[in-house]
């Protein structure tokens, strides 16, 4: 009886013993496929990772290249507004020093002046010589926004006339001297061309181009230069001329 019912049961038991040996290898494969899949992910994961820090340092290093040429870029204009000060404040300077060389031409000593009034007949002086002298010795001490004022008299008040036509020049020179640089070109390029045998012409050409370089018009300076260069070829102006265009 007994072997009979260990006989019948057997094969249940083989079974049981057969499902608990495919679960066992079923879960064996399954924590081998999820480790396996772990480890991809893991891979991936890393991969993906170096290939973001990649990226990352690439536009980093992009990046610091364009800071370094836009350093380099404002390195460059930097260097060029400094040529470009440095060459403005020489033209002024040498501007001044022109101005004071042609103010100079107008100073001589009060007693030499003086005498020469008092050796001159009365009669000789004219109200023209007179406005001119009064304008001229403003001009002198430096004060040149009343010169100018003074010197727009003398050439209202008499047109034409000699002491109009030096008052004229000088004018040009107060307003340099001012800085009104394009009321001085103006003055002066009128000068020019009214009185082109005057003494001053040639003067009044070279003072114009200083007033244009003044303005950073290079273009129109040279042409200046050139034309006084033409005109008066002789004069001292234009060896001048020379010399300021040979340092454009």
């Amino acid at each position: 009886m007994q072997n009979r019912l260990l006989l019948l049961l057997l094969p249940v038991l083989l079974g049981a013993c057969a499902t608990s040996t495919d679960l066992e290898e079923t879960r064996r494969q399954l924590q081998s496929q999820m480790s396996s899949n772990a480890q991809q992910a893991s891979a991936r994961l890393s991969d993906v990772e170096a290939k973001l820090a990649n990226q990352r340092l690439l536009e980093l290093v992009n990046q610091v290249g364009e800071m370094q040429a836009a350093m380099a870029s404002l390195r460059g204009q930097n260097e060029v507004l400094q040529h470009q000060l440095a060459e403005t404040q020489k033209r002024q300077n040498d501007l001044y020093a022109d101005l004071d060389l042609r103010l100079g031409k107008l100073e001589r000593p009060q007693g030499e002046a003086s005498a020469a009034q008092a050796e001159a007949p009365v009669a000789t002086v004219s109200a023209a010589d007179t406005a001119l002298g009064k304008a001229l010795d403003t001009l002198r001490k430096r004060e040149f926004a009343p010169a100018v004022g003074q010197l727009k008299a003398v050439m209202d008040g008499y047109p034409g006339s000699t002491q109009g036509i030096e008052a004229n020049y000088w004018l040009g020179v107060a307003h340099t001297a001012l800085k009104q640089y394009d009321a001085a070109i103006d003055i002066q390029r009128r000068f020019a061309e009214q009185y082109p045998k005057h003494p001053r012409a040639a003067d009044a050409l070279r003072l114009m181009a200083d007033n244009q370089l003044a303005l950073q018009q290079k273009d129109q300076a040279r042409s200046t230069l050139q034309r006084l260069i033409k005109l008066y070829p002789a004069s001292a102006a234009a060896q001048k001329a020379k010399q300021r265009l040979a340092t454009m």
